[in-house]
């Protein structure tokens, strides 16, 4: 898409938004299952299922990316796509954006051996990026996607997580809270 379609594409989003900010409200799903093993697969809107597994030496059969890769990719994409979004929008050429992202993570946490936490303990991040704009105004565009993308906002402030657990169609449990 050219950044003059995608211009275009924003702007009529946010002009349907200010006529009507209710329509700002979005609920996205993802539905997901295990499959057999550590492979699972994970289905969200029509596309093809997504298949998710571990590496060999964490007990999966490498059949795709593990879940907290999945947060680095989810990273690294959600940057990408809001500098293009915001560049467009700003009328900001914008060659090239590239996001590489690395997850510490402590398998101590995981398997329960030591008080550590089981999922990431530092989450880094490089982008990259080439236009001929000049660095002040690339400054001002930084400072917007990193104000405005979802998934880093998501990732550095507490959000309200809440679970539920049937078993065999029955509530096996009242709802969880897992509050930041």
């Amino acid at each position: 898409m050219s950044q003059k379609t995608l211009k275009a594409a924003l702007e009529n989003t946010i002009a349907a938004l200010q006529k009507n900010p209710a329509g700002a409200h979005l609920v996205f799903k993802a539905h997901t299952r295990l499959l057999n093993g550590l492979r699972c697969s994970a289905e969200v809107r029509n596309f093809p299922p997504l298949i998710i597994d571990e590496p060999p030496d964490l007990g999966g059969e490498d059949a795709g990316a593990n879940p907290v890769e999945l947060i680095l990719v989810a990273l690294g994409t959600c940057q990408e796509i809001v500098y293009a979004a915001y560049a467009a929008v700003l009328g900001i050429p914008l060659d090239a954006v590239a996001v590489t992202a690395k997850g510490h993570l402590d398998l101590h946490g995981l398997f329960g051996l030591k008080e550590v936490p089981a999922g990431y303990q530092k989450i880094s991040f490089e982008t990259t990026l080439k236009s001929p704009a000049d660095p002040e105004t690339i400054r001002k565009l930084i400072a917007l996607v990193e104000t405005h993308c979802p998934v880093l906002d998501t990732l550095t402030r507490p959000v309200e997580v809440i679970g539920t657990v049937t078993l065999n169609g029955a509530p096996l449990n009242n709802p969880a809270n897992y509050a930041a």
